[in-house]
């Protein structure tokens, strides 16, 4: 399947988006001190552990979907540049 210049931008915007948001996301969960992820006693709460989840899930899936877009971006890039090696 060949992706589109716009499409694999996208994909690789995307996953780049994903891991900044999600790594702020994690960053302030793990220093919450609201109460909602920690207890009184500092241990981690139901909160806590389906957030992680959430975080770690779409690390995954970003970065998957960055790569799809990273390798659209170089497979069009290596056949401009054989089409333009092949035109000289």
């Amino acid at each position: 399947m060949k992706l589109s210049r716009p499409v694999s931008w996208f994909l690789l915007a995307f996953g780049v988006w994903s891991w900044c948001i999600w790594f702020t996301f994690a960053k302030n969960l793990w220093k919450d001190a609201s109460g909602l992820a920690f207890n009184a006693a500092g241990d981690p709460t139901a909160y806590f552990w389906v957030h992680l989840l959430l975080a770690v899930v779409s690390f995954l899936l970003g970065t998957a979907i960055g790569v799809i877009g990273f390798r659209g971006v170089r497979a069009l890039r290596r056949e401009a540049a054989q089409q333009e090696s092949a035109d000289h």
